[in-house]
């Protein structure tokens, strides 16, 4: 009776740990397909904020193999910090996103001096809308898996998918504001708000390198 008790008990374990590592890599192909989308039109239509989004999707790729390594080992043993393979994808996601940060702000003020705007914003509204709803609905999943796991990493993890959510919204304004009014320099703004963001997320990526920490703070 014990043995079948430990069984089931091992059985639901391993469910979970499957659930958070499928959602581990939906978010690493969902991240590709925006990150595609989002850096062709951002080109295409002279939109920074758009093309700066899609960047910012493929350095989420990288911080998203980390994760789903992560999980991985969960799956095998117990995870106390991160590996070798964890910690350099920390400083590649941390150097992808400083250098995120340097080039949306050269490319703002450059921008705002040349007087450059985009020819349409629509991509972006469309492409925010399907992000916001792709990330609150992983953010929510990851969030009751890591809560039934009872493993911070995992709701760490989904703490970070909320920051995306964020980000999503910022490009959901700055792209409506200047389809519906054509505010100057709104798009710049946007793109300086996503920079703000980047910023971020590349420190707590070096801190959590260092630290060989699981847990995540770039929602705080």
């Amino acid at each position: 009776m014990e043995e079948t008790k430990t069984l089931q008990v091992q059985k639901n374990l391993d469910q979970k740990l499957n659930l958070a590592f499928t959602l581990s890599i939906i978010t690493i192909v969902y991240n590709l397909l925006e990150g595609v989308f989002s850096a062709w039109f951002g080109y295409a239509d002279s939109t920074l904020a758009l093309f700066g989004f899609g960047v910012d999707s493929f350095v989420e790729v990288m911080s998203g193999l980390g994760i789903a390594h992560m999980i991985w080992r969960m799956k095998r043993s117990q995870v106390k910090e991160a590996d070798r393979f964890e910690r350099q994808a920390l400083w590649v996601t941390g150097s992808g996103f400083y250098i995120l940060t340097a080039g949306l702000s050269i490319g703002a003020i450059y921008n705002i001096i040349e007087n450059v705007h985009p020819t349409t914003t629509i991509a972006g509204i469309i492409i925010s809308g399907i992000s916001i709803l792709t990330m609150y609905i992983l953010y929510k999943a990851k969030l009751n898996v890591g809560h039934a796991l009872d493993s911070d990493p995992i709701i760490s993890d989904a703490q970070c998918t909320l920051t995306c959510f964020y980000l999503s919204l910022i490009l959901m304004g700055s792209s409506l504001v200047y389809e519906l009014w054509h505010v100057p320099y709104v798009d710049a703004i946007g793109s300086l708000g996503i920079a703000w963001f980047a910023w971020s997320e590349g420190r707590e990526a070096f801190e959590k390198a260092e630290k060989r920490s699981l847990t995540c703070t770039c929602h705080d």
